[in-house]
C-alpha cells in the first residue's frame, strides 16, 4: 500500500455532546473515562476513528459502547485539531453533537462507565478541550432552533406547549411570552393539537399536541424562522 512520502501520521477521533431534556431541564450526559490520561474523570463520549469506518460510524459505534445508546439523532459539530489539546500524543478529533428525549432513551443507559446527566448550568470540569466542544455545541444549538424545528427531536411523542416553550426558555436561558410563543408556534402548522390533556401541572390542564411528521421531514431544511430570536419573544 502507498503512502505519501515524509508525512506526520496524526491519530483520528470522535466525540459526542448528548444533549438530553427530561421535560423539565436541557441536561449533557457525560461518563467517567475509562483510560489515562484523565481516567476517572468527567468526559464527553469519546474514541479513535477505526481504519475501516466512517466518521458517522465511529460516533454511533463509540455512543453505544460508552453509553448503550443507539438510533439517536446526531450532527457534525466542528473539528479540533489544537496540537496540544491531547497530552500524549498529536490527536484531531471530529464532534459530533446528538439530541434526544431522556425518558425515551433512560432504559438503553449503561452503567458499563457510569454515564449521568447533569443540567447545563452544573456541568462538572471536564478533560482537555471539551469545555470548548459543549460551548459550541450549545451555541449551535440555538442558531439552528432559530430557523428549524429541530428541537423536537429532544420531545416526546406527545407534548404540551408549556413543556415545549419550557424547552425553548432551557436552550436560550430566558423567559419567553407565553402567548407570543404560543401563537408563533402554532403558526408553523406543523402541531397537530390532541383531544387528551396533561393534569398534573393545573387542575385546568393543558392540551397535548403532537408533531405532523410529513410536514416536519419536508419542512426541515427550508423551514426560516420558525422561532424568532430570543429578543422578539
Amino acid at each position: 500500500m502507498e503512502r505519501y512520502s515524509r508525512q506526520q501520521r496524526y491519530l483520528l477521533a470522535v466525540d459526542s455532546i448528548i444533549f438530553g431534556f427530561d421535560g423539565e431541564e436541557l441536561k449533557l450526559l457525560l461518563i467517567h473515562r475509562g483510560f489515562e490520561p484523565e481516567k476517572g474523570n468527567w468526559s464527553l463520549m469519546g474514541g479513535f476513528v477505526e481504519p475501516e469506518e466512517s466518521l458517522e460510524m465511529a460516533a454511533a459505534r463509540i455512543l453505544k459502547q460508552l453509553t448503550g445508546l443507539s438510533g439517536v439523532y446526531m450532527e457534525q459539530l466542528n473539528t479540533f485539531g489544537s496540537p496540544n489539546r491531547d497530552p500524549v500524543e498529536r490527536t484531531v478529533s471530529v464532534a459530533y453533537y446528538a439530541l434526544i428525549d431522556i425518558h425515551q432513551y433512560e432504559k438503553q443507559l449503561s452503567d458499563n462507565y457510569h454515564p449521568e446527566w447533569f443540567a447545563l448550568n452544573k456541568i462538572p470540569k471536564l478533560i482537555f478541550d471539551h469545555p470548548q466542544m459543549v460551548a459550541i455545541a450549545k451555541s449551535k444549538l440555538r442558531d439552528k432552533a432559530a430557523i428549524q424545528p429541530i428541537l423536537f427531536e429532544l420531545l416526546p411523542r406527545k407534548f404540551t406547549l408549556p413543556i415545549l416553550q419550557n424547552l425553548y426558555e432551557n436552550v436560550y436561558g430566558r423567559k419567553f411570552d407565553k402567548r407570543n410563543f404560543s401563537r408563533k408556534v402554532l403558526s408553523s402548522g406543523l402541531l397537530v393539537k390532541l383531544r387528551d390533556k396533561e393534569k398534573l401541572r393545573s387542575k385546568k390542564g393543558a392540551f397535548y399536541y403532537k408533531l405532523d411528521k410529513r410536514k416536519y421531514k419536508s419542512q426541515f431544511n427550508s423551514f426560516l424562522n420558525f422561532t424568532p430570536f430570543p429578543s422578539d419573544l
